[in-house]
């Protein structure tokens, strides 16, 4: 009685050790490939299934997204370019039964096949391609590399290329095309920044053609603006020259309109110059008399010039007296200057 049951014992132990071997769980991301004497069955799971013991073998397989580093490779460029560049594959099993059958590690396989793509498809492109168009060879890498995994079960979802390295010599190249690039389009930019201002500018003085008190106005707003700082001292004719312009419009003759005009900017100059001259002003206040000369000269001439013509011509009733009037006004402008000249020249020598 004894032996039988420890017959009996030694049958019920082996049985679970058989039960035991003969039950497997898989996971909801795997899957079983059963192998029945070698042969292919099919695949099982999730869940409980059960096996013949010692008649099939299970292998299992995991359907997850597989994170594939590929390890960097040298490459050269289209344009002979060494490069250094490395990526990253994403892919999983979509067919167990091929993943196992077809070949003998899928992951190695997968691996190699991306690395030889990854070489073969940067060595066709230049490196500006390689650096500005990445989204359509990473495209294309994964085109490529799930046409050659597919008959293994193998889908590839994504290929990104991660870090491209490039020798030292060529990024300093590179950043002095950058950097002239950037010059060109900065010179661009001020060039059309110059034609738009001449563009305005021949706007502008198309409209003070058209109205010559304007360009009086923007001159007095430029000595405002140069006399702000306080700090320079202005001389000029000013009340001469806003009178001058203001003769542009009025109906006189050519002729006479630039007498008058000469005439009036000579007047203010004459009163700076002999208050000047009474406490010295140096060599430049005579180079101004000498200035003031010439125009005295330009204002007399054409006077003493027109009355004798048109006395001539009988254009006035009392020719002699009008010719005699003439002479004498331009005799005391000329006396008027040589007293001028006399007391300027005496100043700066004492």
């Amino acid at each position: 009685m004894a032996v039988v049951l420890t017959i009996i014992g030694v049958v019920v132990f082996f049985g679970v050790i058989l039960l035991a071997t003969s039950i497997r769980v898989l996971r909801e991301y795997e899957r079983g490939v059963i192998f029945r004497l070698g042969r292919l069955i099919g695949q099982k799971g999730p869940g409980l299934i059960f096996l013949i013991p010692i008649i099939d073998k299970m292998v299992r397989v995991d359907l997850r997204t597989v994170t594939l580093n590929i390890p960097p490779q040298e490459v050269i460029t289209r344009d002979n370019v060494p490069a250094s560049v490395n990526a990253v594959c994403y892919f999983r099993v979509v067919n167990p039964n091929d993943a196992i059958v077809q070949v003998e590690n899928f992951l190695v396989a997968t691996s190699q096949i991306a690395q030889t793509t990854l070489r073969a498809v940067l060595g066709r492109a230049e490196l500006d391609t390689l650096l500005s168009e990445r989204e359509r060879l990473n495209e294309e890498l994964q085109r490529i590399i799930d046409e050659q995994t597919e008959p293994w079960g193998i889908k590839v979802t994504t290929v990104e290329i991660k870090d491209v390295e490039i020798p030292q010599t060529m990024q300093r190249a590179m950043a002095r095309q950058a950097e002239a690039e950037r010059e060109r389009r900065a010179k661009i930019i001020a060039a059309e920044g110059e034609f738009q201002a001449s563009d305005k500018l021949a706007q502008a003085a198309a409209t003070i053609g058209r109205e010559p008190v304007a360009i009086q106005l923007r001159y007095l707003q430029t000595l405002v603006e140069v006399a702000s700082g306080q700090n320079s001292t202005i001389t000029g004719t000013l009340a001469g020259q806003i009178v001058m312009e203001g003769f542009l419009n009025i109906r006189l003759p050519a002729w006479l309109r630039r007498l008058i005009t000469r005439l009036i900017a000579i007047v203010p100059a004459v009163i700076v110059t002999a208050l000047y001259g009474e406490h010295g002003a140096g060599s430049l206040l005579i180079l101004s008399q000498v200035i003031l000369s010439l125009q005295l000269s330009f204002a007399v001439i054409p006077l003493v010039y027109f009355t004798s013509q048109r006395s001539k011509m009988g254009g006035f009733v009392n020719r002699p007296a009008l010719a005699a009037v003439a002479w004498a006004v331009a005799a005391a402008i000329v006396g008027l200057n040589g007293w001028l000249l006399i007391g300027t020249f005496r100043s700066w020598a004492a």
